[in-house]
C-alpha cells in the first residue's frame, strides 16, 4: 500500500489541516461545543437535544461562527450575528463562539496536546527535502494549538481563522482559505498537495485545485472523503513513509 502512495516530497508545497490531521484536538473542540450547546440549550429552552452528530454536520471545519449560525439555522433559531470582540456573555453569534473558545482553551492549557506520532514521523521526514509546508485551519486557536504541540516553528505560513477572518475569507468548503495559503507559500495548487480530515476540507482543497488531495480517514470514512474530492485517503500519515 506504502509503495502504490505518492511521495509528497516530489510536490511543490504541502498543506495540513491541523485539527485530526497534524494533532487530536478534534475531541478537544468537541468537548468544548458540547459543553457550551448543552448549556445554551438549557438556559434557551431549544430542542431537540444537542448531539455529536450536530459536530459533525454543522460545525466540523467551518469557521468558529460560522458553525455557531449553521448549527443554531438546524434548530430554526436566528441570532444577532455581533460583533468578534463581542464578551462571551453576550447573546449573539460572535459572543457564543467566543463561550465556546473560554472552555477549548481552558482545556487546552490544562491537558496539552502531542501530534500524532505518524504526522511527526511524517514532518520529520519531509525537512530535509525542503519542501515548503503550511497549516490550513479554521480554528482561531491553531497558533496556540500548534505552539503547544511544539510544531510551530515547522511552518512558515499558518492560514487559520484569525486570517481568513481579517480577510473576510469564507469558511471551507469554500477554497480560499487553501489557495491563499499556497499564495503565501508562493506555489501552485495544482503542483501542490494537501492533507484533510474533514469532509468541508477535502472539497475546499479539491475546489482550489489541488494537484494532490490526501484524505486521512479518523472516523468520517473513506468513501465519504473520495466523495468530496479525496485522490488517495490513508487511516495514518505514516502511510507515507519511506
Amino acid at each position: 500500500m506504502t509503495d502504490a502512495l505518492p511521495d509528497l516530497a516530489s510536490y511543490d508545497a504541502v498543506l495540513f489541516d491541523l485539527d485530526g490531521v497534524l494533532t487530536p484536538t478534534a475531541e478537544v473542540h468537541m468537548h468544548a461545543w458540547r459543553t457550551m450547546f448543552e448549556e445554551l440549550f438549557a438556559a434557551w429552552d431549544i430542542t431537540p437535544p444537542y448531539t455529536d452528530q450536530d459536530y459533525f454536520d454543522y460545525v466540523d471545519g467551518k469557521k468558529r461562527y460560522d458553525g455557531v449560525a449553521s448549527l443554531l439555522r438546524s434548530r430554526d433559531v436566528e441570532v444577532h450575528w455581533g460583533d468578534p470582540s463581542d464578551p462571551p456573555e453576550a447573546d449573539t453569534i460572535c459572543g457564543i463562539g467566543n463561550r465556546k473558545n473560554v472552555v477549548f482553551s481552558r482545556v487546552l492549557r490544562a491537558d496539552g496536546v502531542q501530534p500524532y506520532p505518524g504526522s511527526l514521523a511524517l514532518l520529520d521526514q519531509l525537512a530535509p527535502t525542503g519542501v515548503p509546508l503550511a497549516v490550513v485551519s479554521s480554528s482561531k486557536n491553531a497558533e496556540e494549538v500548534l505552539a503547544v504541540a511544539g510544531l510551530r516553528d515547522r511552518f512558515p505560513v499558518v492560514m487559520d481563522g484569525v486570517i481568513a477572518e481579517r480577510d473576510h475569507l469564507p469558511s471551507k468548503p469554500a477554497p480560499d482559505v487553501f489557495v491563499e495559503a499556497a499564495r503565501m507559500l508562493g506555489v501552485d495548487p495544482a503542483r501542490s498537495a494537501a492533507v484533510e480530515d474533514a469532509i468541508s476540507g477535502v472539497e475546499s482543497a479539491a475546489a482550489g485545485g489541488f494537484g494532490l488531495v490526501v484524505g486521512v480517514d479518523r472516523g468520517v470514512g473513506a468513501d465519504a472523503l473520495r466523495g468530496a474530492g479525496a485522490h488517495v485517503v490513508v487511516d495514518d500519515l505514516s502511510a507515507f513513509l519511506r
